[in-house]
């Protein structure tokens, strides 16, 4: 168990590092107004990346308001680009790159951006890579979990071929006794027809017999009343 968390950890850093993060200055169309921000490029499901952008919005910056894929966050606070409140502004969709997560930052006195606010642009720049991390650990974790779900069926399919196996042999090792027994059964069977022919045979010979003696009677009985008439 051990050795499989340490490989899944190694896989998770090997692929966060292989998977392609992009982070660009870009500008973007929201509610009819062209806005300065940057953009996070990822090669993972729009709708997956939406969802969890949302909830991690809401949990490092604040409450997220949502309008025609448009997301708000008023009073935005996050400490590792800026201790005061800002106003944050974000969209989510797909493009030739992959999928994308915009955000325009607008902290009162200046939008976040390279030439006017450097060092919160880096800040910024880091916490959308931060999140990208995230996004693709929550999909290795997600690919683990289908592998492991794969590999529970496979080792449960397994299991129920060996039990099959040994159902079949057991009908086997049953099936065979039956048959011992069975054979067994028709040596008694023929051992007892055999005896019951010879009492068959038996039987005959004492009907003659006891049939040779009644008629030795009658003869006796005849001969006696035979006697008996020629008395007068």
């Amino acid at each position: 168990m051990k050795g499989f968390l340490l490989a899944a950890f190694l896989l998770i850093g090997s692929l966060c590092q292989a998977q392609s993060v992009q982070v660009v200055e870009k500008e973007q169309e929201v509610n009819g107004v062209l806005r300065r921000g940057q953009q996070l490029s990822v090669q993972l499901d729009p709708k997956t990346v939406e969802k969890t952008w949302k909830d991690y919005l809401a949990q490092k910056a604040g409450r997220v308001k949502s309008s025609k894929g448009v997301m708000v966050v008023e009073g935005a606070v996050i400490d590792t680009i800026s201790h005061a409140p800002f106003r944050l502004l974000s969209t989510t969709g797909s493009d030739a790159q992959g999928s994308y997560v915009w955000w325009n930052l607008d902290m009162g006195t200046a939008y976040v951006s390279k030439d006017a606010t450097p060092n919160e642009y880096v800040a910024a720049e880091n916490f959308l890579r931060g999140f990208a991390k995230v996004l693709y650990r929550n999909d290795v974790f997600r690919q683990i979990n289908e592998a492991e779900a794969v590999l529970k069926a496979t080792k449960n399919e397994q299991d129920r071929v060996v039990k099959e196996a040994n159902s079949i042999q057991l009908s086997i090792e049953k099936n065979k006794q039956r048959k011992q027994e069975l054979e067994a059964e028709l040596v008694r069977n023929a051992d007892e027809l055999k005896k019951l022919e010879q009492g068959v045979q038996l039987n005959l010979q004492q009907q003659e017999l006891s049939r040779q003696r009644v008629q030795d009677m009658e003869k006796s009985v005849d001969a006696v009343r035979a006697k008996l008439l020629e008395i007068k």
